[in-house]
């Protein structure tokens, strides 16, 4: 699997608000762009990965590798290695998988409307490669009041966690 590149993360204080704006009208550029033909991500993921980043499945429940995780580091996309989410960002959310409060800049997520299964939502993907993550909430702890709830499948654990400054 690929490997980020070391960032300093800093706090974003992205809002309810602002991630329906995001969905509604598109959000900051991402830092950069990677783009794959479908054959080629089918062959650097798992079949797991594969089905839920690239065609939007979702894990069962408690059963991803990172939902009861607590060493520190950064979550990184599990396609292209960018850096998504810090360990100190990530709560309890009973929810079943990995939950974070916020990513580590506001341009690496993706938001969009999501109404499948009946229900409205906001879909969050990796802004460089457009993998599925999962969705957020906003039923998060503060200060953000958000809960990013994602797919273990689409992390990997990319590095110690910097100091915030």
């Amino acid at each position: 699997m690929p490997t980020g590149t070391a960032t300093t993360t800093q706090s974003v204080m992205i809002d309810w608000k602002q991630v329906k704006e995001y969905a509604n009208n598109g959000g900051p550029e991402p830092p950069k762009r990677v783009e794959k033909s479908e054959a080629e991500w089918k062959q650097e993921l798992t079949d797991e990965q594969f089905q839920i980043t690239r065609k939007h499945g979702t894990e069962r429940a408690f059963s991803g590798e990172y939902c009861e995780a607590h060493q520190p580091g950064l979550y990184g996309c599990a396609c292209c290695g960018t850096e998504l989410f810090d360990s100190t960002e990530k709560f309890e959310s009973g929810s079943g998988w990995p939950s974070f409060t916020e990513p580590v800049q506001e341009n690496v997520i993706k938001y969009e409307k999501d109404n499948s299964l009946m229900m409205r939502r906001i879909e969050v993907l990796c802004s460089v490669c457009d993998a599925h993550l999962g969705h957020v909430f906003p039923d998060g702890p503060e200060p953000t009041g958000l809960r990013y709830c994602i797919n273990s499948a689409s992390l990997e654990l990319v590095e110690e966690a910097k100091e915030k400054e």
